[in-house]
């Protein structure tokens, strides 16, 4: 059966022979060629980071092993357009059929809607499948048939859902190779020399591929799992599951992992366990939030660039690269910030407390622009997930409805004794402090001076005084708060009067620029003309979203508007001491300013929302479509209705915000409609 009239199976995040129904389905169908295209380019500035590829790369090894030893290989091809050489291949092979799993994050979505179009287009028969959430995102909605706005309304729901998620499937008990004599493998390069030796320490305590990954969630369950609530907290030990990693490459399965903790789940309330059940229903709820971030990146594609309270554009982020240098050097001054600073460049993981504390004292101490924080996180993390990661960022920024509330400040020396009570995270990434006392780990700058030199501490010298005060925090923190309702009252009344449009729309706000040390290129290409596609009922379904950039027809217009971006661009200063107070950028660039992409975004790497994000919900990649410059716009708007009128209403679930309750305007979602179409 090899040869022609194969099927191409396009791995991309799930990286497993496992319940992958993608996998299955090609299995079924006849001969496979399974194919893993990396082409990093296409996710403009959200390049995977150092210990990030050191994953991929075992991974794919693993999974290449897996895949051989049933009868095939995996095909790997170095790629700038995954869709062009998704093309390549199929001809090569002489294919017939593509399947793939479904991704939910923008540039996905595009990609693959791309895909779907190209390869119909050409006689191909494309058909996607989930295989990485419990429910699609078009499946969980209100009464009304509308997203839900709080995470605690979307659990709710996919508990009580009518059905079950999916089984897990079985992996394929053989599979019969398609012919690849005319597609050779390009080799992949994941690392140079200068990381391979930061990289060797990662193998001592990470054991990519999706086998381990069965073992460790199956070690998880039998074991930690029953103390899971009460071990959760602390900092300085492995007690959490330590799958995110292996979930974010779809080395396990969601619904495999739902499935054994739900038999835990039912065994032992049989028993009356009922710290196991508490522990389980914790869990399960992480596995919720791994949905929900799906589910917002979904229906609001641009929540890794834009708050989703709109209000919160007008916050003035401080734009300070000595305060950035300073936090992601663990040289803050505050002992646990700095700690799981350390931590996380040493290693590329952090304990999700400890992810909580050091993201809270950079939006809410530092008032540093969350997204600069996310970034980091991104090109840091193991488990770097730019879904995942896009909620944490917003839920502690208090720039989602349900997210905690802006005015709150998390006292690092307090929460240190809550998660770290005996210093011993501490002392083992700051080894400064390690003769220190516990009484004092958390705050050495209270320390006598005594205890400070029987520790061989000189506080300024070798181990830094705190960046800022607290109580100066505090201070500083609602007079930004006042500023940006001045702000937000002036945009208001402004449009109400008829005199402006708004003064702060985030598609004529000036972007805030990541700081050049963590700044990617971006490369640029001709936009390429989509070709129609048939719709099975299998497809994924898109928001609505544009497929494409403006077409440029004139090389004059492109000039212009690369130049524009270019004279606009936030500049962040480089001479400033971090000891100093930092100023905020009070001209027009800097107060208004919203948190986004510095760049035009990559053709095949970004969209251009042509609805209010009240309409942006799902299509299928082969209804009703319109052409819009150049475009296929795909257009699917049930409700004509505001979300504000339901951001108003629900409760905040994940925790109750008194702030925003004492402000109602700040439940205004984000007005979209004039976004412009680069983006």
């Amino acid at each position: 059966m090899s040869g022609g009239g194969c099927s191409v199976v396009w791995f991309r995040r799930d990286l497993r022979v496992e319940d992958n129904p993608a996998l299955a389905a090609g299995v079924r169908a006849g001969s496979v060629v399974c194919v893993f295209i990396w082409a990093p380019e296409e996710e403009g500035p959200y390049y995977p980071g150092r210990v990030s590829r050191w994953w991929l790369k075992h991974s794919l090894a693993h999974l290449d092993s897996s895949l051989r030893s049933l009868g095939t290989s995996l095909i790997t091809k170095r790629s700038t357009d995954s869709v062009s050489s998704l093309l390549e291949v199929v001809i090569s092979t002489g294919a017939t059929q593509l399947f793939f799993n479904h991704l939910y994050d923008p540039i996905s979505l595009v990609r693959d809607h791309r895909a779907k179009e190209v390869l119909t287009a050409q006689g191909i028969a494309v058909r996607s499948f989930n295989a990485d959430l419990l429910y699609e995102p078009w499946d969980v909605n209100d009464v009304n048939g509308r997203p839900f706005t709080t995470f605690d309304a979307f659990w709710g729901r996919c508990l009580s859902m009518p059905y079950d998620p999916d089984a897990p499937l079985l992996p394929p008990k053989r599979i019969i190779s398609g012919d690849t004599s005319r597609c050779p493998s390009d080799t992949l390069v994941f690392e140079d020399e200068s990381e391979k030796g930061s990289n060797a320490l990662l193998a001592r305590a990470w054991s990519p591929g999706w086998s381990n990954a069965d073992k460790a969630l199956t070690t998880f369950i039998n074991g930690p799992l029953l103390e899971y609530s009460q071990n959760r907290r602390k900092a300085d030990g492995a007690t959490t599951s330590l799958l995110s990693p292996h979930l974010h490459f779809g080395e396990v399965s969601v619904r495999k992992a739902f499935h054994l903790v739900r038999i835990k789940q039912v065994l032992w309330a049989n028993e009356g366990n009922k710290a196991g059940e508490e522990s389980v229903n914790l869990f399960l709820k992480s596995i919720g939030l791994r949905e929900y971030s799906r589910y917002i990146s979904f229906n609001h594609p641009y929540s890794h660039e834009r708050p989703l309270l709109g209000h919160l554009k007008f916050f003035p982020w401080i734009i300070n690269q000595s305060y950035f240098k300073a936090w992601r050097q663990g040289r803050t001054g505050y002992p646990l910030v700095d700690a799981g600073m350390r931590e996380l460049w040493a290693t590329g993981w952090l304990h999700d407390r400890i992810r909580v504390v050091v993201s809270s004292f950079f939006v809410k101490v530092l008032q540093l622009p969350w997204r600069w924080g996310m970034k980091y996180f991104w090109d840091t993390l193991l488990d770097a997930d730019l879904e995942s990661d896009a909620l944490g960022w917003q839920y502690i920024s208090g720039t989602i409805p349900d997210g905690r509330e802006f005015d709150r400040i998390d006292n690092p020396q307090f929460e240190g004794y809550k998660f770290d009570p005996n210093g011993e995270y501490v002392r083992k990434w700051l080894p400064e402090l390690a003769r220190l006392p516990t009484e004092w780990i958390h705050h050495p700058w209270n320390a006598p001076e005594s205890v400070l030199q029987a520790a061989g501490i000189e506080l300024g010298s070798n181990y830094p005084l705190p960046i800022v005060g607290i109580d100066a925090a505090k201070t500083r923190l609602q007079e930004a708060l006042l500023e940006m309702w001045q702000h937000e009252a002036a945009s208001r009344a402004a449009v109400e009067n008829g005199t402006e449009e708004g003064l702060g729309d985030s598609s004529e706000s000036t972007p805030i620029a990541f700081p050049q040390d963590i700044q990617m290129e971006e490369n640029y290409e001709p936009v390429r003309n989509n070709l129609p596609a048939t719709r099975r009922y299998e497809d994924q379904m898109v928001p609505s979203i544009t497929t494409s950039l403006v077409r440029v027809e004139e090389e004059e217009s492109s000039l212009e508007i690369r130049n524009l971006v270019e004279e606009t661009r936030g500049e962040v200063p480089t001479n400033e001491m971090v000891n100093q107070e930092p100023r905020r950028d009070t001209s027009n660039q800097g107060v208004l300013q919203t948190i986004r992409n510095n760049t035009l975004p990559q053709p095949n790497a970004a969209i251009g929302l042509q609805h209010a994000i009240e309409d942006s919900t799902a299509e299928s990649s082969g209804s009703s479509r319109r052409e819009r410059d150049g475009g296929v716009v795909p257009v699917w708007s049930p409700s004509t209705s505001s979300y504000s009128e339901q951001f108003a209403s629900d409760d905040n679930s994940i925790g109750t915000s008194s702030y925003l309750q004492r402000h109602p305007q700040s439940h205004q979602i984000m007005n979209w409609r004039r976004l412009s179409q680069t983006g």
